[in-house]
């Protein structure tokens, strides 16, 4: 788990790159009845803006609303570490899914112009998201990023000077 502001930085940068692009695969899959290259192609075209629009959202309010909704009624900061992650994924994973879901769906509508279908189109995605998207960050996606952001950042290593710094 990440322990200060920039490693949270960087691990939400990895997180939430793994999980809109395994969403966006499986959202234009399921639009398009299929996963083939063409598929691909789709999913990789709309991701840069979900992207940034998940950063936004994760950064900026899921975050912060999903670990006090964790501490005060799942974990405790004494809890274990696995129990928190899980506490505080499962708690990131609701609100995004909803959230992510309209962004779908708005986009959706400005392709077809079927406006008039927006609210049937969010609620219909929310579940077949959620589906996919809690399972996933539970058991792939999160110990696969976690895994990765250990390895690359090691833990005191995020704040540390380069070697052979001598700034004086």
């Amino acid at each position: 788990m990440p322990r200060h502001k920039r490693e949270s930085l960087i691990y939400t940068i990895m997180m939430c790159f793994t999980m809109v692009f395994w969403m966006s695969m499986y959202n234009v899959s399921l639009h398009m009845g299929a996963l083939n290259l063409e598929t691909i192609k789709e999913g990789w075209l709309g991701f840069p803006i979900a992207y940034l629009v998940a950063m936004c959202l994760d950064w900026f309010l899921v975050s912060r609303v999903a670990k006090g909704f964790a501490f005060r009624f799942l974990v405790t900061p004494k809890s274990s570490d696995l129990k928190k992650v899980l506490a505080i994924s499962c708690c990131m994973v609701v609100p995004m899914v909803i959230f992510m879901s309209l962004y779908g769906a708005l986009e959706g509508c400005v392709k077809s112009g079927a406006w008039d279908s927006l609210f049937f189109i969010w609620m219909g995605n929310i579940p077949k998201n959620f589906i996919m998207a809690l399972p996933f960050q539970l058991i792939i996606a999160g110990p696969l990023v976690r895994t990765l952001f250990r390895k690359a950042f090691p833990e005191g290593t995020v704040l540390a000077e380069p070697a052979g710094s001598n700034l004086q």
